[in-house]
């Protein structure tokens, strides 16, 4: 899942600046996607605390930081970054199962 954070991160990046003058949606989207992979890394380190609850609370933090993202990304413009970010909410939910988060 890391990875494909990683990628995540790295191509908002490249479309967010070649279209960063041209719609500051770019720049908010990118900020949301920095923001999830910041809560994602909490999350992991909540649960090797084992605060299921509060790893629960983070994920879905997580959650509402892509649909930001996603849905600033729509917006810009960079519509192949929010199909990406699609497939982060699926290893999100699936996250979510593994730590029995309702």
């Amino acid at each position: 899942m890391k990875r494909s954070s990683n990628a995540i991160a790295a191509l908002g990046l490249a479309l967010s600046a070649q279209t960063a003058l041209a719609a500051p949606a770019c720049i908010e989207a990118r900020r949301k996607v920095d923001e999830a992979v910041a809560l994602r890394y909490q999350a992991r380190q909540e649960a090797r605390l084992g605060d299921r609850e509060r790893v629960c609370d983070t994920l879905d933090e997580v959650g509402d930081r892509y649909n930001d993202a996603r849905d600033a990304f729509d917006e810009c413009g960079a519509g192949v970054v929010a199909i990406d970010l699609r497939s982060e909410l699926r290893a999100l939910r699936v996250a979510k199962r593994i730590n029995r988060c309702d």
